[in-house]
């Protein structure tokens, strides 16, 4: 080729090139993204989540429990799957371990976000929150307005929606300032109700469960009219996405999810600051004295000690004293009756009276159907202690008359206020009874149970023993 032919194509080679790109030449595209199957059946699903009260974490028994781990694990059972947890600290954590290959899905209480959605598949949704901006009561005054945030030392949780909810108030507003920090939303929790900074973001759920612990954190206002909480995959995972998708949508799906909210939510009631703050002093300055009772009453009966604390506080707040109007006494508020069937001598002594409490409790515990499942055998049993037998069995009895699962707490709760129905409680067996008060009752132990739970190192007796040994 002549020198001056090869000075021309030489001079508009890059031209032709950049016409070919803008005409979408495939060498200037991105590859497209492999697209890859789910796990077959008997394989492996792995998920990378954060330890939480709203995601993943280990019970007294430690046992897997949390919002998230039971619905992965329902959906992976669905397909025959076995899961593999990845528990990362934070949510940047899990998005980076998701972005790195190192899980197929992410369930950590995320919300479902554009700039997420930049890198991340959409999976599917189950849970509503707001954001949330959370002060410590005694600040004066408390923002209630966006424009009241100015000043304020406000820090919330690296790369998190909350980061980004507030940029976009700081581009809007002047004065504005915040800082992200690495620590979980419930660290800084912690750091707001200690006063060591002004405020923090976090989603409504969590801040629902985090303030019993904290009964000084205060909802200074809601940030976001809505949003909801999901899964995200990888955008090769896009066939498992919409399987989780098919499975949460289904019957299967919105089962399990109702049954997650009434575990891990439905019972905590509206919040109460002075009950939780008399609480959490009393579990300080009460609750040190009896725990070895409550430890040796489950070593005895097999009633969790967290469980039993939690009943005690709720009947007496731990007061040993205690006596009602009606004649019930002491720290498990025993009738004379019920005393003296267990062999309890004097129901002031908390020895005693715990260890009688606890054997009662058992009792009705052991005279349920060996097929009634748990957790609602366990509350049941609380009804029992509460109300009574014989009206826990009219109630079951009833249920099954009007269509109602005897054996479901769901369902027990509708049917026990009937027993103060005059349209029911008179073909009843025992009659009128109070029944919304077990109802409440239960609500109220598991709440308590929650907090104690968290507060306490519960090391079971035995091992306790072994360990000074």
């Amino acid at each position: 080729m002549p020198r001056s032919r090869l000075w021309i194509v030489t001079l508009l080679l890059p031209v032709l090139m950049l016409l070919g790109c803008e005409q979408g030449d495939p060498l200037n595209e991105s590859p497209p993204v492999t697209q890859l199957e789910p796990p077959e059946p008997g394989g492996t699903l792995t998920v990378a989540t954060r330890n939480s009260a709203t995601t993943y974490y280990l019970d007294r028994d430690q046992t897997p429990a949390g919002p998230e781990h039971d619905l992965v694990e329902s959906f992976a059972q669905a397909h025959g799957w076995e899961v593999e947890w990845i528990l990362l600290e934070s949510t940047a954590e899990v998005l980076q371990a998701l972005k790195e290959d190192e899980a197929q899905l992410a369930a950590a209480g995320l919300t479902h976000l554009p700039s997420r959605d930049e890198h991340f598949q959409r999976g599917p949704t189950h849970t509503d929150i707001v954001e949330q901006l959370v002060c410590h009561r005694d600040m004066r005054p408390l923002p209630r307005q966006v424009e009241e945030m100015t000043g304020l030392d406000i820090r919330v949780t690296a790369d998190s929606s909350y980061a980004e909810k507030l940029q976009s108030l700081v581009n809007q507003h002047t004065g504005i300032t915040f800082k992200e920090d690495p620590r979980t939303t419930e660290m800084l929790l912690t750091e707001v109700a200690e006063k060591r900074i002004d405020c923090t973001l976090a989603d409504s759920n969590i801040v629902r469960v985090v303030r019993r612990h904290f009964p000084h954190l205060e909802v200074a206002m809601n940030l976001t009219s809505g949003d909801r909480l999901g899964w995200y995959v990888r955008p090769e995972h896009q066939a498992l996405a919409e399987l989780a998708s098919q499975w949460m949508e289904s019957a299967d799906g919105q089962e399990r999810i109702a049954e997650v909210q009434q575990r891990y939510y439905a019972y905590i009631g509206e919040f109460d600051f002075v009950d939780l703050r008399a609480l959490n002093r009393r579990i300080d300055e009460r609750l040190p004295t009896f725990l070895d009772l409550f430890l040796e009453a489950e070593s005895e009966t097999g009633m969790p000690a967290d469980l039993l604390a939690a009943l005690s506080y709720q009947e007496s707040h731990w007061d040993p004293q205690a006596v009602s109007p009606t004649g019930v006494r002491g720290i498990m508020m025993l009738t004379q009756n019920t005393a003296q069937s267990l062999g309890v001598a004097n129901r002031l002594d908390p020895a005693e009276a715990i260890d009688g409490g606890a054997r009662y409790l058992a009792d009705r515990h052991q005279r349920l159907p060996d097929t009634l499942p748990e957790p609602d055998r366990t509350y049941l049993a609380l009804a029992s202690y509460n109300i009574g037998r014989g009206h826990v069995l009219d109630a079951r009895k009833l249920a099954r008359e009007l269509g109602k699962n005897p054996d479901s707490w769901d369902d027990m709760k509708e049917v026990l206020p009937l027993k103060a129905d005059k349209r029911y409680y008179p073909q009843t067996r025992y009659g009128y009874a109070r029944g919304y008060e077990p109802v409440h009752y239960v609500q109220r132990i598991r709440n308590y149970q929650d907090v104690i739970s968290a507060a306490i190192e519960w090391t079971p007796l035995e091992e306790a023993v072994n360990q000074e040994d």
